[in-house]
């Protein structure tokens, strides 16, 4: 059961399949389909029947009417032996009988005995009428007939058939029918689930591809779709790409920002270790921790961008940097050279981001070096002299690195020497941070110690 604002909702029915309900819906459409076509058909075949049978019962009133006589009485005379035998035989299914004006019965077939062909309408000479009664088919047709002697009289002819005839003959033809529909019918649900299967192919590929991705063993979905796929996979990448990048981006928020609270760490770490403790620099530190966890939750949501109405006092900040590199690597003596870092000099950048490239690039130097450390400040006056507003360049004696390690140590987790404790990702922040504040970065072995140099370039 999910939760919004603390009411509970039921949880949701798992849909079926795509393919189960579009087959189920054309399955349905097409039952309804046929269900009528078999009614259409049904209906016109028994149609088609009852006028078939009224047809061959119009011949049996002509046929009756060929060897029908009037004698000179007026009475209606008839053979004894008909052409159709069936008239002769009880139960034959077959009936015929002559009827005077008053429905006085005239005459009737040997098959009829027992049978009421009665009617209870009147029929103008020469018209006749086709209806069904107690279950038969009955055909009626009224004629004036004039003997030799000018006497006229009016006679109704009917002929009948048993309605079983006809039922018999449509109940085939439902059976046939209902048949050949439902072999048409699961022959075309057949072909429709193949038609599916194929045309829902590029989603179920997708779907694999999404389940790959999720264990891990693709990076995106590099598969082939169809022109209506392509937007959606194309959408999806841009979505894992920038999930990624957020996943990436928050695990190294956190890896800086360990990595930030290491130096307060050692300084209380030293603090405490001492026999007095100075409530100033453990203040201090503190204060320092609270100002790194909030830069880097701010970092987290809008990392590097550049405030151009934000501005940090560099010199400032290299000197409270060196004051705390003093306290941690107080049994090295570390002897900081300052050129030009007299006053005051602001710089367009985040407090924090300064704090981030001039913390950790003293650190770096204050680790690797002997007991000299150089920093200067080069200011540059107008933007004619160079696109930057100033080029911080820090020294120092210790050994230096490689030329061919210069590129590795930008990447986190690379250390230019795994035997010495470390995260191996401050060099990889600065040069993030750099990067992305539109400054530069560059390292070289410095000519006047003889350790490494690096210059940072700031706008």
């Amino acid at each position: 059961m999910s939760t919004i604002f603390g009411v509970k909702l039921p949880q949701t029915v798992q849909p079926r399949s795509l393919s189960f309900q579009l087959l189920f819906s054309a399955a349905i459409i097409l039952s309804a389909f046929f269900a009528l076509v078999a009614f259409v058909l049904e209906q016109g075949f028994r149609s088609s029947t009852e006028q078939a049978l009224k047809q061959k019962l119009q011949v049996h009133i002509y046929s009756l009417l060929s060897v029908a006589e009037l004698s000179n009485e007026g009475r209606m005379k008839m053979p004894e032996s008909l052409r159709e035998p069936r008239l002769s035989n009880l139960g034959s299914g077959l009936y015929a009988s002559i009827h005077y004006a008053d429905n006085v019965l005239a005459w009737r077939s040997l098959s009829t005995i027992g049978v009421d062909l009665s009617y209870s309408f009147t029929l103008k000479p020469g018209e006749s009428i086709f209806r069904k009664q107690d279950g038969r088919y009955i055909i009626n047709y009224a004629v004036i007939w004039e003997n030799e002697i000018g006497i006229e009289r009016y006679f109704v002819f009917s002929a009948a058939e048993d309605g079983s005839i006809v039922t018999r003959q449509v109940e085939s033809f439902k059976v046939t029918v209902r048949t050949w529909l439902l072999l048409i019918g699961v022959l075309l649900v057949s072909i429709q689930f193949l038609l599916l299967h194929w045309s829902l192919k590029p989603l179920r590929t997708i779907a694999t591809d999404l389940e790959a991705i999720e264990a891990g063993e693709k990076n995106r979905l590099d598969g082939v779709y169809p022109s209506e796929l392509s937007g959606l996979a194309r959408n999806l990448n841009a979505l894992i790409a920038s999930e990624r990048a957020h996943l990436e981006r928050y695990r190294n928020t956190l890896s800086d920002l360990a990595h930030s609270l290491k130096t307060p760490l050692a300084i209380l770490r030293g603090c405490n270790e001492s026999q007095i403790v100075n409530k100033a620099t453990v203040a201090e530190q503190i204060s320092r921790m609270n100002e790194i966890v909030e830069y880097q939750l701010q970092k987290a949501a809008a990392k590097g961008d550049k405030n151009i109405s934000s501005q940090s006092d560099i010199i400032h900040i290299v000197n409270r940097v060196i004051s705390s590199l003093n306290k941690v690597y107080q049994d090295k003596q570390i002897n900081f050279i300052l050129d030009n870092l007299d006053g005051a000099y602001l710089v367009y950048c985040e407090q924090g981001d300064v704090y981030e490239i001039v913390g950790n690039l003293l650190d770096n130097a204050a680790k690797w070096c002997e007991n000299t450390i150089s920093i200067q400040l080069e200011q540059f006056v107008s933007a004619s002299d160079s696109e930057f507003s100033c080029l911080l360049i820090i020294e120092d004696d210790g050994p230096g690195i490689p030329a061919n390690k210069l590129n590795q140590i930008f990447l986190r987790g690379v250390r230019a020497d795994e035997n010495i404790q470390g995260h191996g990702i401050g060099l990889a922040v600065v040069n993030e941070l750099i990067t992305l504040l539109g400054g530069k970065l560059q390292a070289s072995r410095s000519e006047k110690l003889g350790g490494l140099k690096w210059l940072v370039y700031l706008p």
